[in-house]
């Protein structure tokens, strides 16, 4: 008997071969997704930095500069406009699109006729591509046949000519990228409205509460995880913004629309100054993982204090 359980037990797997059966097991599906990923993120980001240090058009051998074109990103006026002009949009969008998608999420939550057809109506254009989005905003905002001069005109108001407008260029996009982007922060919003416990609106209302006051006590600070993440999200839009800059005005008029991203585009692809492009691209990352670190670190300790 005895000698029948020890064989049994020596021809078993130990507990070390099934851990590597499984681990074997799960890399084997996990390896190519991942193999994926770091093909197409980490390598062209590591490659990219060391380009960032050499001078290079894609075509003649790369020349070593150091730190050369790190040092002339701090002495370029046209990158110091299209930060300008990225800082403008970014103040512009981020706050709008938060407010919207609050207002429009707090009115889309209640028992409503059709809600499901509205939630759907306001969530298409996210999912619509941005390039679409782009191409179908430069017609409506033409100044010689534009849908917006025809509405404009029928109420007797002046004309525009928004989109080759110095200064309205860049307002305009930022109304094209809130009717693309509203959507997501309305179904985030509206998901975490539908999170917020019954019984405590109830409890408050019992208390005498209106609707203001329960707003502004229960579910304003009941959204506060959803704003910093919203907030964080929207302003990292906000600094890659390129498709629709791409789509309508090519960064003009008179470059009054070029962005960050799209100074990038051009320095690398239209001018090939791969080298800078890489350097300038690298200096949008630094600047984009300090804003989110540091909006992280100040919901953190908001929370803390409140505690």
């Amino acid at each position: 008997m005895s000698l029948l359980f020890a064989g049994r037990h020596a021809g078993a797997p130990g507990r070390g071969t099934r851990w590597l059966s499984r681990n074997l097991t799960g890399w084997g599906f996990a390896g190519p997704a991942m193999l994926l990923v770091v093909g197409l993120s980490i390598f062209p980001a590591v490659w990219a930095f060391l380009i960032s240090r050499q001078k290079w058009n894609g075509i003649a051998p790369a020349k070593p500069l150091g730190w050369t074109n790190y040092e002339v990103m701090a002495q370029d006026p046209d990158l110091f406009s299209a930060v300008s002009h990225t800082l403008i949009f970014t103040v512009l969008f981020v706050p709008s699109s938060i407010f919207l998608g609050m207002l429009i999420a707090v009115a889309l939550n209640r028992p409503i006729r059709l809600v499901g057809f509205y939630r759907t109506c306001i969530f298409i254009p996210f999912v619509a591509s941005s390039a679409a989005t782009g191409i179908l905003a430069s017609f409506v905002f033409n100044p010689q046949y534009g849908a917006a001069n025809s509405v404009l005109r029928v109420l007797g108001l002046p004309q525009q000519q928004f989109l080759e407008s110095q200064s309205q260029a860049l307002t305009v996009i930022c109304l094209i990228a809130l009717w693309g982007q509203v959507g997501f922060t309305v179904v985030v919003y509206l998901a975490a409205l539908q999170d917020i416990p019954k019984d405590v609106v109830e409890a408050a209302r019992m208390d005498g509460a209106g609707r203001w006051r329960v707003f502004r006590h229960v579910t304003l600070p009941a959204l506060g995880p959803v704003t910093v993440f919203t907030s964080i999200w929207q302003t990292i839009t906000a600094l890659q913004l390129f498709d629709l800059v791409f789509t309508t005005t090519r960064g003009g008029p008179l470059g009054a629309t070029q962005t960050i991203v799209y100074y990038v585009y051009v320095q690398a692809f239209q001018l090939t100054r791969f080298g800078y492009g890489s350097a300038v691209a690298y200096g949008l990352f630094a600047v984009t993982m300090l804003i989110t670190v540091g909006m992280i670190l100040y919901s953190r300790r908001s929370k803390i204090e409140a505690f």
